[in-house]
C-alpha cells in the first residue's frame, strides 16, 4: 500500500471484535503469538523540515503466518483516532503465497503492487526479524502524534485480520513555543537626550580675475560675476541665519608665482580685503560680525604650474620639478630665477601661469541649541536643517505616538547625517514592525560597521524573510543579552535544542521552561515555572507536562482542563505521550469530552 494523501478514519478493534474476524489458522494463535517491536515506547522529535528518523525493528514470531498467506504491515500517522498519514509497507509472503503469485504473474501478466518490497518466507515455523529504517516528514501542524503499524494477514483463503501495534509517540514541546519572529527582541535604541554645541564649518575658493597689478574686484571681467554668486551663496546663508552665530571667517589671497614674492604676498593680501569689502557691501554684515573676519595672503608657489605642466606632457616638467626639489630654501623668488632661464619658460609664461587668482574663505559658526521641546517640535517644521543628531533623535521621541512621523523623522535624519546608526536601526525597526524587511535592510544601509544593535535587527529582517540560518550566522559573535536571546529561539527553531537551551535558559521565561522539556531537563523546567505568574492556555498546558513527567498526577488535570480552552491544545493533548498514564482517569476523559 503506497502513502495516501486522504485522511482515513481509524477503526481500533477491539481483542474480543479482532478474535472474531480471525478464523482458521489465525485462530489458532496463542497470546505470545503477535507482532512486537524494538525499542519499544521510543518518541521521536522531528527536525526543523519536519523529519523524523524511523529506525526499528519488527519481531515476527514463529507460526504467525499459514504457508498460504501474505503479512503487511503498514505504520500509520495517527493523531485523534484519524489517520493523517500512510507510510511505505513492509510485506512478508509465506512459501505457499510466493509460489501462486509468481504463477499469477507468469501466466495471467499480474503485476504485484508489492514486488520490489516483498520478502520471502522459507517457512512458517521460523521467526523472522525485518528492520523497518524510514526518514518522513510529519504534516505541518501536528506536534504531538502516534505512530501505529496495522498488521494485516491476506491470502490464505479462510481468513484475514487486523492488529494494530504502537510503535512510536511524535512529541515536539519547543512548538508550544510563539512563532520566532513573534518573540524575536528587536533592538530599539533609545539614547539619552545630550544638548552639545552645533559648531560647523566649511569651506571655499572663488577664481576671480584682476586687471595686473591691480586688487580691486570688477564683476565684468571673465567669469568674476558667477564666481562672486557662488561665493555669496555659500556665505549669505550663515552670516544672515538668526539661529547662527560666526565665529570666524578667514579670507586669503593666494600670491602669484610670477614675480616679486613681497609683491605679490601684498597684493594678494589686498585682493582678500577687497573680497571682504564687497561681501559687506552686498550682505551689510554687523560690526560685530566684521571683527571676525580675518584677511591674509599665503604663497601660491611654483608646484602647480610643475603639475599643469607634468598633466600636459611637456617634456620640460622634470627641469622645473628639479628645480623646485633642489631650491627649497628661502621663497619663490630663487625657485623663479632659476626656471626664468629655462629655455621654456615662454611656453610656462604663455600656457602654465594661471590666468584668475584664488580667493580661499573658511568659516565656523555655531547653530543655536534648543532644549525645549515644544521649541524642538515647532522648529523642526521650518528649521531641520538647524538641528543637530541629538536634537533630531528628540524629535523623533517626542513623536513616538505617530508612527509615520517617527518614520519622516528618521529619514530626515539620515538626510542631514548618514552615518546615524541610531537612526537607520530605529527606522529599520519600525519597517519590520510592518513586515517589510526589504525597506529595513535598506534602511540599515549606512556607511562604516554595523553596531550590534544594527546586527540585530538586519538579522531580525532575515527572520521575517524565513532565512533563519542566515539569521544564526550574523548574531553568532554579538554580545548583547537581547542577542543571546534571540540566537536561542532561533536555535529552538532549528531544533538545536542543546544550545537553544543554554542560551534561553538563563531569562527564566516560558521559552526558557519549554526549552528545558525539550531536553528532558524536566525539574529545572518545574523550577524555573514555579517564578512565572503567567496563566495563559499555553503556560496551563506547560504546568500539565511537568506535572505528567515529575508524577503528580493531581496537578497534570488541575491545569490541563484551562489549557484545554485552546481547541488546538486540546486537539493536541489527545496525543501528547507524556499524558498517557492519565488517559483512563475519569478527569483526564471529562476534560476531553468537555467542549467548554
Amino acid at each position: 500500500m503506497m502513502k495516501q494523501k486522504a485522511i482515513i478514519p481509524l477503526m481500533l478493534l477491539t481483542a474480543t471484535t479482532a478474535a472474531g474476524l480471525l478464523s482458521g489458522c489465525a485462530a489458532k494463535r496463542t497470546a505470545t503469538q503477535a507482532v512486537t517491536t524494538t525499542p519499544q515506547g521510543c518518541v521521536l522529535t522531528p527536525d526543523s523540515a519536519g523529519r523524523i528518523d524511523m529506525d526499528l525493528t519488527f519481531h515476527v514470531p514463529a507460526r504467525y503466518l499459514s504457508r498460504r498467506a501474505r503479512l503487511i504491515i503498514t505504520p500509520q500517522l495517527v493523531q485523534h483516532d484519524t489517520v493523517r498519514d500512510e507510510y511505505m509497507p513492509l510485506v512478508v509472503d509465506a512459501s505457499i503465497f510466493t509460489k501462486k503469485t509468481r504463477r499469477k504473474e507468469v501466466l495471467e501478466d499480474y503485476q504485484d503492487p508489492y514486488k520490489d518490497s516483498r520478502v520471502a518466507l522459507s517457512s512458517n515455523r521460523d521467526s523472522l526479524t525485518l528492520a523497518y529504517t524510514q526518514s518522513v516528514t510529519v504534516p505541518q501542524g501536528i506536534d504531538a502524534a502516534r505512530i501505529r503499524a496495522v498488521v494485516s494477514e491476506d491470502g490464505c483463503g479462510e481468513c484475514s485480520g487486523i492488529d494494530t501495534i504502537d510503535m512510536a509517540s511524535v512529541s515536539t514541546p519547543v512548538t508550544l513555543m510563539e512563532e520566532v519572529k513573534e518573540s524575536f527582541n528587536l533592538a530599539w535604541i533609545e539614547p539619552k537626550f545630550v544638548i552639545r554645541p552645533k559648531i560647523r564649518q566649511g569651506s571655499g575658493v572663488a577664481h576671480l580675475q584682476f586687471i595686473i597689478n591691480r586688487h580691486d574686484i570688477r564683476p565684468e571681467l571673465g567669469n568674476n560675476r558667477a564666481e562672486l554668486d557662488k561665493m555669496l551663496a555659500d556665505l549669505k546663508p550663515i552670516l544672515g541665519d538668526s539661529l547662527a552665530t560666526v565665529n570666524s571667517l578667514d579670507i586669503q589671497g593666494l600670491a602669484s608665482a610670477d614675480g616679486s614674492f613681497a609683491f605679490n604676498t601684498t597684493l594678494a593680501r589686498n585682493r582678500a580685503n577687497s573680497a571682504r569689502q564687497w561681501l559687506n557691501g552686498q550682505l551689510s554684515i554687523s560690526s560685530d560680525v566684521q571683527r571676525r573676519i580675518t584677511i591674509g595672503s599665503r604663497p601660491e608657489g611654483w608646484w602647480p604650474v610643475y603639475e599643469a605642466m607634468h598633466a600636459d606632457g611637456h617634456p620640460d616638467s622634470l627641469a622645473v620639478k628639479h628645480i623646485l626639489e633642489t631650491y627649497t630654501q628661502g621663497n619663490d623668488d630663487v625657485q623663479e630665477r632659476y626656471i626664468r632661464r629655462l629655455a621654456c619658460w615662454p611656453d610656462i609664461r604663455a600656457k602654465y601661469l594661471q590666468k584668475d587668482r584664488n580667493v580661499v574663505y573658511t568659516y565656523t559658526y555655531t547653530i543655536r541649541s534648543f532644549t525645549d521641546d515644544a521649541e524642538l517640535l515647532r522648529l523642526y517644521r521650518t528649521r531641520p536643517d538647524a538641528f543637530n543628531e541629538d536634537e533630531l533623535l528628540r524629535v523623533a521621541y517626542l513623536v513616538r505616538d505617530n508612527e509615520e512621523k517617527m518614520i519622516e523623522v528618521y529619514r530626515t535624519i539620515q538626510h542631514y547625517y548618514p552615518q546615524s546608526e541610531v537612526a537607520a536601526n530605529n527606522l529599520a525597526v519600525l519597517y519590520l514592525r510592518r513586515g517589510n524587511e526589504e525597506q529595513a535592510r535598506q534602511a540599515l544601509q549606512v556607511p562604516g560597521q554595523f553596531s550590534p544593535e544594527m546586527l540585530n535587527t538586519l538579522a531580525a529582517s532575515y527572520v521575517y524573510k524565513g532565512d533563519y540560518e542566515r539569521a544564526i550566522e550574523l548574531l553568532t559573535s554579538v554580545d548583547l543579552p537581547e542577542v543571546r536571546y534571540n540566537l536561542g529561539l532561533l536555535n529552538a527553531y532549528c531544533r538545536r535544542l542543546p544550545e537553544a537551551y543554554a542560551l534561553l535558559k538563563p531569562y527564566r521565561d516560558l521559552n526558557s521552561v519549554i526549552t528545558a522539556l525539550s531536553v528532558n531537563r524536566n525539574h529545572e523546567a518545574d523550577d524555573m515555572m514555579k517564578d512565572l505568574t503567567d496563566d495563559s492556555p499555553t503556560a496551563c498546558y506547560v504546568r500539565a507536562l511537568i506535572a505528567a513527567r515529575l508524577g503528580r498526577a493531581n496537578e497534570v488535570g488541575t491545569n490541563l482542563k484551562p489549557a484545554c480552552r485552546d481547541p488546538k491544545l486540546k486537539t493536541r493533548a489527545y496525543d501528547e505521550p507524556d499524558f498517557d498514564p492519565y488517559r483512563d482517569t475519569p478527569q483526564f476523559r471529562e476534560i476531553m469530552r468537555n467542549d467548554d
